[in-house]
């Protein structure tokens, strides 16, 4: 399988397939394909793997697309500004990403539900209490909100986050939620009252835009009706 991410803030990725590769996505997320391409809807991982993606910012059935011939090509695009990332899986090598990350990936990939650990986390993580895991063999592609940044943790090092900049670490970070010090830093901070802290050793991705924020951003400017 080869591919092509292309485009600037509105990025998608052309998949090349060879005769008898496939492609998973969550259902509606193709945008076009060639006609040598055969679709089939399914619960990948059954019912529990299905609920678990739900929860995750997926959908319960998952698409399969499968080439008949060599060459045939399939474009899945983002849903949001931001950039598409690869991650190249092996046994034993897994990452872990934001809700709502994954894009599509190959067959080999498995994607499941990750619940961060600790009391802190799950009580005041928000969102970043629920992220997506994908473990396996093959090529998985994510999107990520703004533009990306990677950091290599060494053992022990910690970066402190906003939660919502989070996009994906390798599973041997440790991920966990503190509670900012200090009355004033919280009451006029402006960061809220926590801040994710992820530990080394290994990489971690963040993102300089939330989908909190870009619709924040955009709400003031939608359109309201007014009943007189």
């Amino acid at each position: 399988m080869r591919y092509d991410i292309w485009g600037n803030n509105l990025p998608a990725v052309t998949l090349t397939l060879e005769c008898g590769e496939s492609i998973y996505t969550q259902s509606g997320g193709m945008s076009w394909m060639t006609s040598g391409i055969e679709m089939s809807t399914n619960m990948k991982g059954g019912l529990m793997g299905g609920l678990g993606r739900l929860f995750t910012g997926e959908s319960l059935f998952m698409a399969t697309y499968t080439a008949n011939n060599s060459g045939e090509q399939i474009t899945i695009a983002s849903t949001l500004p931001g950039q598409i990332i690869t991650f190249d899986l092996v046994p034993g090598y897994e990452i872990i990403a934001q809700k709502g990350a994954f894009l599509c990936a190959q067959p080999g990939v498995s994607f499941s539900a990750n619940l961060a650990t600790g009391v802190m986390s799950g009580f005041f993580g928000g969102e970043g209490f629920i992220l997506q895991k994908y473990s396996g063999n093959g090529l998985v592609f994510c999107e990520i909100d703004g533009s990306v940044k990677e950091y290599n943790l060494s053992p022990g090092e910690v970066i402190k986050v906003n939660t919502g900049n989070v996009a994906a670490f390798e599973s041997s970070v440790s991920y966990n939620i503190e509670t900012v010090r200090g009355f004033k830093n919280i009451l006029f901070g402006g960061e809220g009252l926590f801040l994710t802290t992820l530990r080394g050793p290994g990489k971690v991705w963040l993102q300089t835009m939330t989908n909190y924020d870009l619709a924040r951003k955009i709400i003031p400017y939608i359109p309201t009706n007014h009943n007189n």
